[in-house]
């Protein structure tokens, strides 16, 4: 009984091909047939030879495949791992793409995370040094525990991307940043001279984009030394500010 056909057996619900498998076309064929969810590593793959393979599977009418970037070196060295093939092989086939980590630690698969991969594996081991290769790359129980939580840490600090002030800066933008400012006291009806005013903190005044065109306008109301100007107290022609 072949490989595939036990599985069926047995009630696989889905495939992992490992990447020595990666460019067996014909084997390939056979596990997209079943029309299983599959998840293909890419170790020791050219993007020629990982376009073949794509095809293969799509061309079953399987399209439920997610992509696993890897290099198969036990352990990988990080200056190997080249972590942008998550995003060119996303760009690439426009399917979910992931990254099999064979390094040692977990900062390769965090940096991963970042890029955008779909799906993280790691190898996991009860004993970091058992006899075999894949246990020193491996993560143990508490490594494993630490890669989880620091990627959904990572999740959470990623955001949706749309600059904007953060819910927890809203007493900062005010505390932190400059308004306009006098430096003497302003009678109502002075104009506004340029030794007059300066730029400081807090930010809660009139913002230091208006500093030009505040100089000769004339104080609706008097402002003190040390005061942030409010446009209740000064306006621009036109304005509508205040």
């Amino acid at each position: 009984m072949g490989d595939v056909a036990l599985l069926e057996k047995v009630g696989c619900l889905a495939y992992k091909i490992g990447s020595d498998d990666a460019w067996n076309i014909p084997f390939l064929r056979e596990v997209a047939e079943m029309g299983r969810p599959i998840v293909l590593s890419s170790g020791m793959c050219t993007m020629e030879e990982l376009r073949e393979s794509v095809s293969a599977i799509l061309e079953t009418g399987n399209s439920d495949l997610i992509l696993l970037h890897c290099v198969t070196n036990y352990p990988a060295q990080a200056e190997d791992a080249n972590l942008r093939c998550v995003e060119s092989m996303k760009s690439e086939f426009g399917l979910p793409v992931g990254y099999s980590d064979h390094t040692l630690g977990n900062e390769c698969c965090m940096a991963a995370a970042a890029l955008g991969a779909d799906m993280i594996e790691k190898h996991f081991t009860h004993n970091k040094k058992a006899e075999g290769p894949d246990h020193m790359l491996s993560a143990d129980p508490q490594e494993m525990n630490s890669l989880v939580a620091g990627i959904r840490s990572l999740e959470r600090a990623l955001g949706d991307g749309v600059k904007r002030p953060a819910p927890g800066e809203s007493t900062t933008r005010v505390n932190n940043r400059k308004s306009i400012v006098a430096l003497v006291n302003i009678a109502e009806g002075s104009e506004i001279r340029r030794d007059m005013i300066a730029i400081k903190r807090p930010g809660f005044g009139v913002s230091p984009k208006y500093f030009d065109q505040i100089i000769g306008q004339v104080a609706k109301a008097p402002v003190r030394a040390e005061e942030p100007l409010s446009w209740e107290a000064v306006s621009l022609p036109g304005s509508d500010e205040g």
